[in-house]
This record gives structure tokens, sequence and C-alpha cells, in this order.
């Protein structure tokens, strides 16, 4: 189906009667196609902005027949795209994770959300994504929003991708604010390569095993923390990746308050004690060095280790002692993730039996 276009940012407060008649229903952009959204009159201006001298226009289409995935602010209102108001307002169906903050959002906006909202969080997402196709494929635009940033990054909406992919349904964004990236960017460490890695594990056994296994990664890591975990993951931290490595404690993004504290581990953690952080929080940790990866990696066997363990292999497995070098080998790598040289293991075996 083709879209139907919103025209946002570009009414004068002369033209607000007759932009409200214009965009009384979806039904009726249908006919006329190109509808104007109302995001420049006081009523419903954008940001909170209520000039009138804005004159620009630009187009903003609603995708019919899709799901939409839409970013919602984090922490500042303004950062609520065009795009984002337009979608709430002439969206047929909105899947929100929580309705009354969403409707607060909206709110705060000075936006009416014109479509059914229906709740749409872990708890149910799998068992409602099928019905919300079901209108997708009828040509509906649903509209899936979290309470802050993108859906599916730590919150509701993959299951209705995967299943709008499995339907050969069609899935859009419309992108913006991402505590992820925000955090990424202002801590001063490396973007080129880096990985997310949401809610650290909330049990301290849990969480060291699961630190212990990122010892090694030379990525740039985020993680997501809770102000109540907040004092007992900066310890576990300290202890698995030692006092030296560079990272950044990001709190309260985009808000009035917003802090970025940068250091080593061991001078996050003791700022952590003296001047306990509050707010949403997202730890940025540098990658591991050369020597890091290093003392991480567990210790390679000598290549007269390795025949020993074939020689043992080929007797108890039965197996010709070439097949054995060769099994050993692999399940043995070593610390760069290289495997041994099997002919110079066949020539420990052999000098073994000399």
């Amino acid at each position: 189906m083709e879209d139907v276009q919103y025209l946002t940012d570009g009414p004068t407060s002369d033209d607000c009667g007759d932009l409200a008649t214009r965009s009384a229903g979806a039904s009726e952009a249908v006919e006329d196609d190109t509808v104007a959204h109302d995001a420049g009159c006081p009523a419903a201006d954008v940001g909170g902005s209520q000039s009138s001298e804005r004159t620009a226009t630009r187009a903003v289409a609603i995708p019919r027949g899709t799901v939409v995935l839409a970013a919602t602010p984090i922490g500042n209102d303004g950062d609520a795209s065009a795009r984002l108001i337009a979608l709430l307002e002439h969206a047929d169906i909105v899947a929100a994770e929580d309705t009354r903050r969403l409707y607060a959002l909206a709110n705060r906006l000075g936006v009416h959300v014109g479509g059914h909202v229906v709740a749409y969080h872990d708890h149910n997402e799998r068992e409602k994504a099928d019905g919300l196709l079901d209108r997708v494929e009828a040509g509906a635009t649903v509209l899936v929003v979290s309470d802050a940033g993108m859906p599916t990054i730590n919150d509701p909406g993959l299951a209705v991708v995967r299943r709008a992919i499995e339907r050969g349904l069609p899935v859009t964004c419309a992108p913006g604010p991402s505590a992820v990236l925000d955090a990424l960017a202002l801590s001063g460490l490396p973007t080129d390569r880096f990985c997310y890695e949401g809610f650290l594990p909330r049990k301290h056994s849990e969480r060291m095993q699961y630190l212990r296994t990122m010892r090694a990664e030379r990525r740039t890591m985020v993680f997501y923390e809770t102000l109540h975990r907040i004092d007992e993951s900066m310890a576990d931290l300290l202890e698995a990746f030692g006092p030296d490595r560079p990272m950044a404690l990001c709190r309260e993004l985009t808000k009035e308050y917003e802090q970025v504290r940068r250091g080593t581990i061991g001078e996050i953690r003791q700022s952590v004690v003296d001047d306990p952080p509050r707010g949403e929080m997202v730890l940025v940790v540098g990658g591991a060095s050369e020597t890091d990866v290093q003392a991480a990696a567990p210790a390679s066997l000598s290549v007269a280790d390795l025949a020993v363990l074939a020689v043992d292999r080929a007797l108890e497995d039965g197996l010709r002692i070439k097949d054995a070098i060769m099994q050993v080998v692999e399940e043995h790598p070593l610390p760069d993730g290289s495997l041994a040289n099997r002919k110079q293991v066949y020539a420990a075996v052999l000098a073994m039996k000399s």
C-alpha cells in the first residue's frame, strides 16, 4: 500500500483552524493523501516552541500495512522527532510497553494518540504478535514503542519483528534516542568496535562468572546497571578486570542532571563509594589490551603434552594415531585461537615410542 504523507513543522498561527479540520481523522488522510500535521500550532507544538515564524514544511510518511518500531526520548522530551509525533497521531494501532507512560509522554508533547492503544510488554509480546500482524496484513500501521529508547534493545519488540519476517510483512524503524549510543559517544572510549551486553546478571556468583568470560574481549563493552546494584557491580568489575581498565559511568543521560564519570575502574569504583550515583546508569568499559588477553587466556598445552593426550586417546577409543592427534589439537587451541602444528605433535609421538 502507498504511504500517506503528513506535513510537519510548517503551519503558522493563521493556519491552525484549517489544519485541524484537514487532519481530523485517518480516513480523511487517505482521501486527501496529504494532510498537514498541526505540529506548529500552539496546542500541539513539537518540543514546546510556539514560534509562528517556522514556515518550512517537510513530509512525514505514515507507511500503511507496516510495523514501525519508533524510538522515544530517554530523558529529554525535546528529542522526540517530528516522525515519532506524526506516528503517534496517525498510526492505527500503538503497541506500548506501558500505556500510562505512553499517554504521559503524549501529553507532555501535546500530541493526541489517534489509534487504538494496546499494552505490549515482556509478558505478552509473543502471544500478541500475530494479532497485531493480522492487522498489518489488512493494511494497518502498527506502531511499537517502549518506555524509553529503541524497542527490541533490552525492551519488547523482538517477537513481533521475528514473526513479521516469518510472515513476509514489512517492518521499518523511526530511529532516535539510544542510551547505548549516547553513552558510547560520551565515554571517550573507542567506538569503531563495541558490544552491547545489556544488564549485568543480578547475583554476585553469576555476575563474576559472566565477567570472567569477558576478560579477553577486545571491543569496548556497554552494560546497563541499576541504582540498587551499582555498588556491588563496580566491586565485581574491579575484581574481574583489575583497577586500571578505562571506563565511563554515564547517568541520567539527556536529562538536566546528566553526568559522565570517566577514569579507570578503580577510580570509578571509589567515586561510587564516595558519592553514590542515582538514576539510570550505563557503564562503558574499555576492551582488553594484548596484555589483558594473554593474562586471561587459559594455559596452553605444549607439543609434548598434546602428544601424550593423543596416545592416550588412540588407545582408549581405538583410533588411528593421526585421527587422535587431530581431535586433541582441535580441542586445545593456542592462546591466540590458532591450532598447534599436527606434524610437530606426530613427531613428538614418534619420539615417545623410540
